[in-house]
């Protein structure tokens, strides 16, 4: 089922719903009607996309937790204490998410629903900024990736070819899995590489499969691997045709059952990898090979004033210990190098001088033996001469 249809099922449904009360469902039928149509201005679109629709089933799910979380209180009605509470019980975890835990996606209630339009409409915003005095948002500073060594026992727990190259790609390209699963043969573009005459593919990156803050590019693999199971994959395909006939959960679900099976763990967390966790992981591991912050940030899509995650994890990079030493010692080594490649220079430059001298030396020589064959071409004309004179 396409967004555009599941987001207008559920909405529909929301919004049938007696068991919430009216002013809810009213209030919330104009907030999806406003942001429909910001989504289009705010994006230049004629009608909706998939990312669009995708933003607006999120405030489906939401406005259904925090209704339940205020016990179907019409929000219009909320007072300072109610609001309190919720925001409390979410902080100390007495409000538990389905699978029992804390939730963790905290900051996006505050920030898309409490201190936001949501709650603007139904005029009790500036309360909630007032119950969310001490709220800091914390930023994401955690590093999680994978070595290159450590990816490579991945898809060999893989149970079809396309979920190898799936996994290649993840690496390979670094984009998000929910774009990667929406490309189509025509946008592989075979090629051969010219130094090292390896296949290579191109790889397009449409705007309309990419998350918003993405920008639309074309990638070259960066792996055989990965252009050696596309070798495999395409030839059976039409060109409009979907590389993976599976979808997102079942991504998700085979790479829980790799990570299972080759027991690869994240560094420094200890955590399992994810499809998030692969795209970072090619981040460093570029970073680690000496690739430039941006060019990193722009293999991954980001704007160039967008280097937040690519500098995270070229700073923890530079944390290893170990680089101070490495550092003496490459320049112990590139002082070494320069000495011998100077000494090699002057080496060529002698070189040729005596290579010059040679010449030299060689014209001199047919110049003398030119001379010398005429000066005795002269006296035997001369010696000729005085013989014919005589008779």
């Amino acid at each position: 089922m396409k967004r555009k249809e599941a987001y207008e099922k559920v909405k529909a449904e929301l919004l049938a719903n007696e068991t919430i009360c009216r002013q809810n469902r009213d209030l919330w039928k104009v907030f999806f009607d406003r942001q429909e149509r910001k989504l289009k201005r705010i994006n230049n679109l004629a009608e909706l996309d998939d990312a669009a629709y995708k933003t607006l089933s999120y405030y489906v799910g939401r406005f259904k937790n925090v209704n339940k979380w205020f016990e179907n209180k019409p929000w219009a009605n909320l007072t300072r204490d109610d609001i309190q509470k919720v925001y409390d019980d979410l902080e100390d975890g007495a409000i538990k998410n389905r699978f029992g835990k804390r939730y963790e996606d905290r900051k996006s209630y505050y920030t898309k629903v409490f201190m936001s339009t949501p709650f603007k409409m139904a005029q009790k915003a500036e309360l909630a900024k007032e119950v969310f005095e001490f709220y800091r948002p914390k930023e994401n500073l955690e590093v999680n990736f994978i070595e290159f060594e450590a990816f490579t026992k991945l898809p060999t727990a893989a149970h079809t070819l396309l979920q190898k190259l799936l996994l290649w790609l993840s690496w390979d390209i670094g984009e998000n899995v929910g774009s990667l699963l929406q490309l189509r043969k025509s946008d592989f573009r075979r090629q051969i590489n010219p130094q090292t005459q390896d296949p290579e593919y191109l790889v397009d990156l449409r705007k309309e499969i990419l998350k918003r803050s993405r920008r639309a590019r074309v990638e070259i693999t960066n792996y055989l691997e990965t252009a050696e199971l596309l070798d495999i994959v395409l030839p059976g395909l039409g060109d409009n045709d979907l590389i993976f006939n599976f979808g997102h959960r079942q991504a998700l679900k085979f790479i829980a059952q790799c990570t299972a099976a080759t027991k690869v763990q994240c560094v420094p967390t200890g955590k399992s990898p994810t499809f998030k966790d692969l795209r970072s992981s090619m981040c460093c591991h570029l970073l680690k090979i000496g690739w430039r912050i941006e060019e990193v940030n722009s293999r991954l899509g980001h704007s160039p004033a967008n280097l937040a995650m690519v500098s995270r994890y070229a700073n923890y990079l530079a944390l290893d210990r170990h680089k101070p030493k490495v550092k003496v010692s490459d320049n112990t080594i590139q002082t070494m190098k320069g000495n011998l490649d100077q000494y090699r220079q002057m080496e060529k430059l002698q070189g040729h001088r005596i290579e010059e001298q040679q010449k030299r030396i060689e014209v001199l020589e047919a110049d003398r033996e030119s001379t010398h064959a005429l000066i005795t071409e002269l006296i035997k004309k001369i010696a000729d001469f005085q013989v014919s004179r005589k008779e």
